[in-house]
């Protein structure tokens, strides 16, 4: 049997073997060890391709590959990366077309597929619940929010630049726009926003009773309440998993309560979230998902 290669750039690279919505061996991650700035930032998009290939490779090895999935960060529609906010330097890059051309030997003309980093969260979290007949909505939170579907269907859901506030002096968002969800809820916003503090300094102090972080820690969860319930009032209550890096800072309880403050329609009521600990093998399986089903029969 064929498997599929699973890619998710987020804050790193990780690439994995899948086959029946399992990781097959080990992950191969770039770069091995945290780092305090993300070198993925800084590279060029031929660098990023050439790094994906080369660990897709390794992964790979002798193994018959039917198909490769990627999970990249931003609006991806026919294998270009339309924008993407934290990786500016592959705006407008068919990221799908140059890694497809830079496939070699026994990986050449092996499909690519390509999309968005969030819904192949959605995906992973679907396939190891063995529900991949339901609507899945996700919250990845990270050093930007992003917002994932299963399916994924045509369509932009770039949910972590939904507009939480008029706050004309909330300009955080990596995107440039005021008022995002992400220029509240993202790492790099908190960072920008609190030039003294780490993100987990601030919920730290906002524990030991900071009176300015702990207002921010509200400012949070009433963010993404706001975000969900826009979704909700969109289609429809369900399920809404959070997940990421950044899921620690997350009060399950307070964020529930703020939701329910803001939907009041009978037939709209009932949703929930649920936190899932952020896991590579979680986007790589997701992304394995979707490249499956994008495969044409």
């Amino acid at each position: 049997m064929r498997r599929t290669v699973g890619v998710l750039v987020m804050e790193h690279i990780a690439v994995g073997l899948v086959e029946n919505h399992k990781v097959i061996g080990a992950l191969n991650i770039f770069p091995e060890k945290a780092q305090s700035l993300d070198p993925l930032l800084s590279m060029p998009a031929e660098g990023i391709v050439d790094r994906i290939r080369r660990q897709v490779e390794n992964v790979a090895g002798a193994e018959k590959i039917g198909g490769i999935g990627i999970g990249f960060p931003g609006i991806v529609r026919n294998g270009v990366v339309e924008d993407s906010p934290n990786f500016q330097q592959v705006k407008g890059f068919s990221l799908q077309g140059a890694l497809s051309s830079a496939l070699s030997g026994r990986l050449a003309g092996t499909p690519v597929h390509i999309f968005n980093d969030a819904d192949v969260m959605a995906a992973g979290i679907a396939a190891t619940q063995g529900k991949l007949n339901k609507l899945f909505r996700v919250w990845p939170l990270g050093n930007g929010i992003g917002f994932g579907l299963f399916r994924s269907r045509e369509g932009i859901w770039e949910g972590g630049h939904s507009v939480v506030t008029l706050d004309a002096k909330e300009n955080f968002c990596g995107c440039g726009g005021k008022g995002h969800l992400e220029g509240i809820l993202g790492r790099r916003s908190m960072r920008l926003r609190f030039l003294d503090l780490e993100p987990e300094e601030v919920f730290e102090n906002a524990a030991a009773g900071d009176t300015r972080c702990k207002e921010f820690v509200t400012l949070c969860h009433r963010a993404l309440a706001a975000a969900t319930a826009t979704s909700i009032h969109m289609e429809g209550p369900g399920t809404f998993f959070v997940t990421g890096p950044e899921v620690q800072f997350i009060d399950i309880g307070l964020l529930d309560r703020l939701l329910h403050e803001m939907v009041k329609m009978s037939p709209l009521q009932g949703s929930r979230f649920e936190l899932v600990p952020t896991s590579d093998e979680m986007g790589i399986i997701g992304a394995a998902v979707n490249a499956g089903l994008a495969a044409p029969g």
